[in-house]
């Protein structure tokens, strides 16, 4: 007899774990389904997803990497896609699993033109990887003028220190005279070309 009770009460509580584990399967299915629309470029798909009530599934992650759909088309220099991501909610600033913003996946593809779509959307132009790397100090690494350019026009700090206490100041002063990025460095905070002195000007 009470075997058959405690028996009984198992199989309700199986039940009652399926029942509470039903939607939360459903809602991974839904995300999972929207970010395979999302790399299989099924615009319909994606728009469909995205016109449900209050849905927030525009910044749904793979369960694995953490990649958002903002990841994806980032990855794949979808500018098109970047931009209709945004438009519709896309986190600028999200991060993966390896705590990598969509912003910083753009800078280290020298990607110009999504780095713009998500600067201009909010994307934090200073965060920073797992080094202290921002995306202005890989600019000087890359010599890349052009993406130094857009993240000094949106507000990069060139005196901010990764892990090593550099900056990308720093690294472009390293780079010689001649670096494209100090130039740029310099153009953006009147310094000029007159031996880049540090501080206040006293004259």
């Amino acid at each position: 007899m009470f075997r058959t009770i405690m028996r009984t009460a198992a199989l309700a509580m199986a039940g009652l774990g399926l029942a509470v584990a039903a939607p939360a399967l459903a809602q991974f299915s839904d995300g999972y389904k929207f970010l395979e629309a999302v790399k299989k470029r099924d615009g319909d798909a994606v728009t469909e997803y995205l016109s449900e009530p209050g849905t927030t599934i525009v910044n749904t992650r793979n369960i694995t990497t953490g990649e958002s759909g903002l990841h994806i088309v980032v990855e794949r220099r979808d500018l098109v896609w970047v931009k209709f991501l945004l438009q519709k909610g896309a986190n600028p600033n999200i991060r993966d699993n390896k705590g990598v913003t969509p912003l910083e996946l753009a800078a280290s593809l020298r990607f110009i033109e999504g780095m713009e779509a998500l600067a201009e959307a909010g994307a934090q132009v200073d965060e920073t990887n797992s080094t202290g790397e921002t995306p202005l100090m890989l600019a000087a690494h890359l010599r890349d003028a052009d993406m130094a350019k857009i993240l000094l026009e949106n507000g990069a700090n060139p005196d901010k220190a990764d892990n090593s206490g550099r900056s990308a100041r720093d690294y472009a002063v390293r780079d010689g005279r001649n670096s494209p990025v100090l130039a740029a460095i310099e153009a953006a905070d009147g310094e000029g070309t007159d031996g880049g002195t540090y501080g206040p000007d006293m004259r």
